[in-house]
């Protein structure tokens, strides 16, 4: 197997197998242990070599739970799981009993909210009120905060809310705080209905789920700029476009898709799970009379190879629940992939951003789609249809099917690092860039496909490669031609309108979904937010993402190897040393029932934001008003130094005392436990003076003119919160987030 010294590090660490810690497999051994396993349904041995082959030779990969699991004691090996949420209690923790077995055994899951009854609604059985879905979204992700994931992977999740639910407000704010909800991403479910309404500028109903009745009305265009606003500051929410995926349900007599998996590209009924894989593309050319062209005929033999790979993957696989294993093997799902496209562009010399790129997605991916129905056609003819076929769109049609879906485009992140290729279908992240090795060694990374070409054309150096990973671009390098210049773009040189058009392209010919981030400058404006939502939906897209650089707290920015933390807002020279308090301040005070007694905590800000914190309980002298005291000096120190209140009130938040109490319908766990809600809930409900200032500058700044590319140095390496394996730099790309140093991924 030919890797790269970074995809043997990834598999190392979290793939091949070990004892006591020690790494006993080989690639080789991992591609044959996977291939033997998922063939042992197969009398022919054949297809034992090859799956081997295809896997060997990096051509088709299996998502990360197959190649972990398969053939060892798990063998777990679905990567996209989603679990109803029955609106009751047994129903609500019996779901939260079986999305801990998932990702316990390395599943991703995914939920809808939209059946549990909204806040202050009526609990018969009790008299009270009822909590609302965002409480339960709350707690769910509690729970995935204490799994770990076969030891290999964290929690995924996805939550969506329909956007005709009456908690729908609060569902689209509750990650305007970035230290919460950490463990899901969070879509609002979007109907026809409220599309229309937001083009007519007209009210729609809410509808209370548990009588089905309208319960108040809201104007569209006001939730629809909610929306924008919160994917302007941070990503969160994403949009899925319900009645659309439920068009293209192809087991409507089953039931309604009402949630997808946690990167949105697989859209699933209750109780169903779906495993993936992906074709590298990069891998599919040869050349022809001295031209680089696609070798159709050998995507063509690993379409097939892969579709049977997939199939047997559902009855090798060991489900965590007996219900999805029943629902999966009636429906028999399946998602093959692509990915390496933008290598695929590179090597043919097509821009990612031009007609021409967008007409070659639509020619790749058709092909893909029918030679991947051709062969579940075949399995059917040999194996017999998905039990749930009479009823089905493909019955309607009169067509054979194994498989109730066969296309999906899924984030690779991981998988893609192994494969040594470009993520998904998204463009080239970096052409070449930095990593930190060990202490202060620097190691440069170089995409596979950019490499070769400058060999190709007698171009490479590593003078040069050293200047790519500088400058993160070589859009201003007139060393490097004209025409190679204009098909080595990077994301971040590509304008949003070329992201949606190539997802558009590749969903009209994807039976699932297409998992893409559209990637903005830090200077885009909401109202560029705006068109893309808006073009995605008119382009036929299932869902959008998109995210804006700079807009997550904690993000690095990196040019090349040079870092550059964001800024404080505080005076200069002041970087490491607390900020002088000044002689007036302004805030408030919040009182709170701890275990014990009654807290008072005191928030107030200067001109760059929250500067300190004070407490008050019980008698001046006594132990608890000693530690109340301490902390409090502590924590506002950390303020006047820079650090942010949300990753303060993270440490605190938790923190258990030996008298926990409930405190209005929350349970409060300590006196710094009360400290961090009340930062929490400082932050959340209003903005500080310094970040209504950087708001107001945000929205003064002007968008990218139309067409325009954004500046590649200056937005080269978006980053979000560092990598909590290796502590490197994760990135935003299919709707996930990877490490590019060590290749963890919150979703792949």
């Amino acid at each position: 197997m030919k890797i790269t010294a970074n995809a043997r590090t990834v598999l190392e660490r979290r793939y091949l197998a070990k004892e006591e810690g020690k790494v006993v497999e080989t690639p080789e051994d991992m591609a044959r242990r996977v291939a033997k396993n998922i063939a042992s349904v197969e009398s022919d041995p054949k297809w034992e070599e090859l799956f081997f082959e295809v896997i060997d030779n990096l051509e088709f990969v299996p998502n990360s739970p197959t190649l972990m699991n398969a053939g060892r004691a798990l063998q777990q090996l679905s990567a996209c799981f989603v679990l109803p949420i029955e609106d009751s209690m047994d129903g609500i923790f019996e779901t939260l009993k079986n999305a801990a077995l998932i990702q316990k055994s390395g599943g991703g899951t995914g939920f809808s909210f939209s059946r549990l009854r909204p806040k202050s609604d009526v609990v018969r059985s009790t008299g009270g009120v009822a909590s609302g879905p965002v409480s339960f979204l709350k707690t769910f992700n509690a729970a995935t905060d204490a799994i770990k994931q076969g030891g290999t992977r964290r929690g995924a999740n996805m939550g969506i809310l329909r956007v005709d639910h009456p908690d729908i407000l609060e569902f689209i704010q509750c990650k305007a705080n970035n230290a919460e909800i950490t463990n899901f991403n969070i879509s609002v479910g979007i109907t026809e209905e409220f599309m229309e309404a937001v083009d007519s500028d007209s009210t729609y109903k809410l509808i209370n789920p548990r009588t089905n009745e309208p319960v108040g009305e809201l104007r569209a265009r006001d939730v629809f700029n909610l929306i924008i606003d919160g994917a302007w500051k941070n990503g969160e929410p994403g949009i899925v476009f319900l009645d659309r995926i439920n068009r293209a349900n192809p087991t409507p007599h089953i039931g309604e898709i009402e949630a997808t998996n946690p990167c949105g590209e697989q859209p699933l009924l209750p109780n169903e799970s779906c495993n993936l894989g992906s074709i590298n593309l990069a891998k599919m050319v040869k050349k022809v009379d001295g031209e680089w062209v696609i070798d159709w005929d050998r995507l063509a033999e690993v379409v097939a190879i892969a579709v049977r790979f997939l199939d047997n993957v559902i009855e090798a696989n060991n489900y965590p629940i007996p219900e999805i294993e029943e629902m999966t093997k009636a429906n028999r799902k399946i998602g093959l992939g692509v990915m390496g496209f933008a290598d695929l562009l590179m090597r043919l010399g097509v821009p990612y951003d031009s007609p021409e790129g967008v007409e070659l997605a639509r020619k790749v991916m058709g092909f893909v789609q029918e030679k991947g129905h051709e062969a579940s056609s075949q399995l059917a003819l040999e194996r017999g249809n998905f039990p749930n076929y009479e009823g089905s769109i493909f019955e309607e049609r009169g067509i054979p099917m194994r498989n109730s879906t066969v296309t999906t485009i899924a984030p690779t992140g991981t998988i893609s690092i192994i494969a040594g290729c470009s993520s998904g279908i998204e463009p080239i992240f970096a052409l070449a860039f930095t990593r930190n090795v060990l202490d202060n060694d620097r190691l440069v990374e170089v995409n596979g496909m950019f490499e070769e070409i400058l060999k190709e054309e007698g171009l490479y150096s590593q003078e040069l490669i050293e200047k790519v990973a500088e400058l993160g671009s070589v859009q201003a390098m007139e060393e490097i031609p004209a025409h190679l210049r204009r098909v080595m773009v990077t994301a971040h040189e590509i304008s949003p309108e070329w992201h949606i058009r190539m997802q558009a392209a590749f969903q009209e010919f994807t039976d699932n979904a297409v998992s893409k981030t559209v990637n903005f400058p830090t200077e885009a404006t909401r109202e560029d937010i705006e068109k893309v939502y808006r073009l995605a939906y008119e382009l036929g897209c299932k869902g959008v993402t998109v995210y804006r650089a700079g807009s997550r707290e904690g993000e690095v920015l990196t040019v090349g190897h040079k870092q550059e933390e964001k800024k404080q807002a505080e005076p200069a020279g002041r970087k490491h040393a607390p900020r002088k308090r000044p002689k007036v301040t302004r805030g408030q005070t919040v009182r709170m029932k701890t275990g014990c007694g009654t807290l008072y905590v005191t928030i107030n800000e200067d001109e760059y934001g929250i500067c300190e914190v004070f407490t008050t309980i019980g008698k001046a002298g006594g132990c608890a008003a000693a530690f109340s005291e301490a902390n409090a000096r502590l924590i506002s120190l950390a303020l006047r130094s820079g650090v942010e209140p949300a990753q303060i009130a993270k440490q605190l938040r938790g923190i258990r005392c030996p008298h926990p109490i409930w405190e209005d319908g929350k349970q409060v766990l300590s006196c710094p436990d009360a400290i961090a809600q009340v930062l929490d809930e400082y932050v959340r409900s209003g903005l500080s003076h310094a970040q209504r200032s950087s708001l107001g500058q945000a929205e003064a700044a002007a968008g990218n003119p139309e067409g325009s590319n954004p500046d590649p140095i200056s937005a080269m390496r978006d980053r979000t919160d560092p990598c909590p394996e290796c502590g490197g730099g994760m990135v935003q790309e299919s709707g996930c987030s990877t490490c590019v140093d060590c290749g963890f991924s919150r979703c792949s």
